[in-house]
C-alpha cells in the first residue's frame, strides 16, 4: 500500500469521524488511525521496535482525541496498549502490512473499550456520591433578625 493512499484514507476517515461520530466509535476510529499511522512512521524511523512504540503512542493519541472529555485517560491507555499489542501480533502473522492492520484493529478496540469503561466508572461514581448524604440548606441564616421600620 502506498503511503499517499494510506494518508489520504486516514485523513478522509478522520474528517468523517470528527464531524459525524461521537463517543466510543469516535475513540475507536481515532485509536485505529493513530495506531496505523504510528506504525508506519515508527517503522520508518526505528524498525520493528519503532513500529511497536509508534503504534502505542499513535493509538493513545488518537483515542484520546476521539474520546469524551472525561474519559480521555482511559481511552488513551486502552488505545495505546491495544495498538502496540495488535502491531506486534500482526507483524508476526503478516509482516509489515499485518502489523499496520493489527495496530489499527487493536487501537480501535482498545480506545473504544477504554472510553466505554471510563463512562461506566463515571456513572458508578455519580451514583455513589448521592447515597447517604444529607444537605442542610436552611441552616445558614438561622438567627438573622429583620427590623421592620
Amino acid at each position: 500500500m502506498k503511503y499517499s493512499s494510506l494518508l489520504l484514507l486516514s485523513l478522509g476517515l478522520a474528517s468523517a469521524s470528527a464531524s459525524a461520530l461521537a463517543g466510543n466509535v469516535s475513540a475507536g476510529v481515532g485509536g485505529a488511525l493513530g495506531g496505523a499511522l504510528g506504525t508506519v512512521v515508527g517503522e520508518q524511523i526505528g524498525g520493528s521496535t519503532g513500529a511497536a512504540i509508534g503504534a502505542g503512542v499513535g493509538g493513545a493519541a488518537g483515542s484520546a482525541v476521539g474520546a469524551d472529555k472525561r474519559n480521555r485517560t482511559e481511552a488513551a491507555i486502552g488505545g495505546g496498549i491495544g495498538a502496540a499489542g495488535g502491531q506486534v501480533i500482526g507483524s508476526k502473522v503478516g509482516g509489515s502490512t499485518g502489523g499496520v492492520i493489527g495496530a489499527a484493529a487493536g487501537g480501535g478496540a482498545g480506545g473504544a473499550l477504554g472510553n466505554y469503561y471510563g463512562d461506566d466508572h463515571d456513572d458508578d461514581r455519580d451514583r455513589s456520591n448521592k447515597r447517604g448524604h444529607k444537605k442542610h440548606y436552611k441552616k445558614k441564616h438561622k438567627h438573622r433578625h429583620h427590623d421592620d421600620d
